[in-house]
């Protein structure tokens, strides 16, 4: 049996401050909140930083590469908006305490020919390196024209271990390809139906104020992204909030879309420290595929949708080191959205509760997102206080997985 008493940090339970405490964490989970240290403890010394819970990724594309660096940010858990890590093909990433946990959608309902295949050059085929492949089965690509082809392949993917349904409701104008074949209203309707009436979460991908019009008629559950090809108005928003979806603004992915570079992040030593050179390389660039795009635009509407109570779920839309699909990096890019949140105006409490406990109670984590006795231990340790200075995320004392604590 072993046991770790965190003494001496403000703690950030996920929802609230609870001032100075100790943390007592025995055998991968957090055993006790408060009280004293036992003497046969081993003990942590968190004078002067804060205690968070381990952030969340509600946006990712991803590999184990890209997990085991989300986790030295201090991510334990990425979730995976289409790629390769359904149930069947985590394999041994759960028990894996040296990478973040993962869930999956599997691969979006699409038609063929249709959005993210716009994304990447000819030839190119994403998702991990020749031999890093998860084990398992292949992918299942649910290409959709009809109701009933959506319908169909819902149960496959569950099937096939996916955490959640995804649907793209994409035309391609935001990415500079207008005209790409999109699923129409009533494939997206029977889909969502379909997996909803199955107990499945579900999520679309929508970059505009129509698609996302779209998605909530059909019923969705959440949003993957944050239109951004006009401003917000009170109409857009009282729909959302009226409809009960939950919003992944992913900032960092429109600022990069526009051409914003994570340059600036980049160059911060925190930050560099923890990237090799592809992934320098990568958040100093940018996707630009959408310059005419306004980021204060998007950040009053993140404004407007948290003042009217929208749940949003910070997500970075992170996938792979290259540089056309640049401005962001696993884990470091979290970060970054909580300082863009706060820039729009949500206070830093807002912002982490948006990386923890709100992605853990929308996507049913029940065992992570909060610092609570019963649930797994995964914890990040913050120089400073990130209650009132957001950035002070980034200085990483000390990450636990499971209760493991991650080498320096």
């Amino acid at each position: 049996m072993s046991m770790t008493a965190i003494t001496g940090a403000r703690v950030f339970d996920g929802e609230k401050t609870l001032g100075v405490t100790t943390v007592l964490v025995e055998d991968g989970r957090i055993a006790r909140v408060g009280g004293d240290a036992p003497e046969d403890a081993e003990a942590v010394d968190g004078s002067g930083a804060t205690l968070l819970p381990g952030l969340i990724d509600a946006h990712v594309h991803t590999d184990r590469d890209a997990l085991a660096l989300a986790l030295r940010f201090g991510v334990t858990t990425e979730l995976e908006m289409q790629g390769l890590h359904t149930r069947d093909n985590r394999g041994g990433i759960a028990e894996d305490d040296t990478v973040a946990d993962v869930r999956s959608s599997g691969f979006g309902i699409t038609p063929p020919g249709g959005h993210p295949s716009e994304l990447f050059p000819p030839g190119f085929r994403p998702g991990p390196p020749p031999g890093a492949k998860p084990a398992g089965q292949p992918p299942l690509i649910p290409f959709s024209t009809t109701p009933e082809e959506a319908v169909a392949f819902v149960p496959q993917l569950i099937e096939r271990g996916s955490d959640y349904i995804k649907f793209m409701v994409d035309d391609g104008s935001v990415e500079g390809h207008p005209g790409l074949p999109m699923l129409d209203q009533a494939t997206l309707n029977a889909g969502v139906a379909e997996a909803k009436g199955r107990g499945m979460l579900t999520v679309a991908h929508t970059l505009t104020v129509d698609a996302t019009r779209m998605a909530i008629e059909a019923g969705i559950d959440g949003l993957a992204h944050l239109f951004m090809d006009r401003p917000h108005t009170a109409e857009i928003i009282d729909l959302v909030k009226d409809a009960g979806v939950f919003v992944v603004p992913c900032v960092v992915l429109n600022a990069s879309m526009m051409g914003i570079t994570g340059g600036e992040l980049a160059a911060d030593p925190r930050v560099a420290s923890r990237l090799s050179a592809d992934w320098d390389r990568a958040l100093r660039s940018s996707f630009g595929h959408y310059p005419q795009g306004e980021i204060e635009d998007v950040l009053a509407t993140v404004k407007a949708l948290g003042d009217a109570g929208v749940d949003l779920l910070a997500g970075t839309d992170v996938s792979v080191p290259l540089t056309f699909l640049g401005g962001l990096a696993h884990g470091a890019s979290v970060h970054h959205e909580l300082q863009y949140l706060v820039r729009a105006g949500l206070s830093p409490v807002q912002a982490l509760r948006a990386a923890t406990s709100v992605p853990a109670r929308r996507f049913g984590l029940d065992d992570r997102g909060r610092i609570a006795e019963g649930l797994c231990a995964d914890l990040l340790l913050v120089e400073g206080d990130p209650i009132t200075t957001i950035s002070d995320t980034l200085n990483t004392r000390a990450v636990w997985r499971r209760g493991t604590r991650l080498p320096a």
